[in-house]
């Protein structure tokens, strides 16, 4: 049965698929607030869904989820941007791509056991429904590349 966080997971998942399917080289370079590209952030997409692959990684190597401890996501992001930009454009898509999907896989793979355990600690350091950063994202992305 799938999970509330799992249905609008798969749907922004897919919408990345289609967005990263149909988008052309010079669609992927064109610029976007902040100094980036959409393929820039496509891959800052890629890099928050391997962020949450590191722990979901680290929780199955554990059996126990970490409490959120807040970051400086700024610091984070900014830090990233040369790395993300840097990489070709259809790269980055099929990266962030190839990510969303081992992530969501993960995050439908845990056991009510643990998700059990995840609520009782607190927020984990990243959002089950990683539906919620992506779709901030390519509501970005969509009316641009749309004209």
């Amino acid at each position: 049965m799938a999970r509330p966080h799992d249905v609008e997971t798969d749907a922004e998942r897919a919408r990345l698929r289609r967005l990263v399917a149909g988008a052309s080289d010079a669609q992927l370079g064109q610029p976007m607030p902040a100094g980036w590209t959409v393929a820039g952030v496509l891959a800052h997409i890629a890099y928050w869904d391997a962020f949450a692959i590191y722990w979901l990684d680290k929780w199955a190597i554990t059996g126990e989820p970490t409490a959120y401890e807040a970051e400086d996501t700024d610091a984070a992001n900014e830090a990233a941007k040369p790395l993300c930009l840097a990489l070709p454009p259809h790269l980055a898509a099929e990266l962030s791509v190839r990510v969303a999907e081992e992530a969501d896989g993960k995050v439908r793979a845990l056991s009510a056991a643990m998700l059990e355990k995840i609520e009782a600690k607190g927020p984990p350091p990243f959002n089950l429904s990683r539906a919620i950063h992506r779709k901030e994202h390519l509501d970005e992305i969509e009316p641009l590349l749309r004209g």
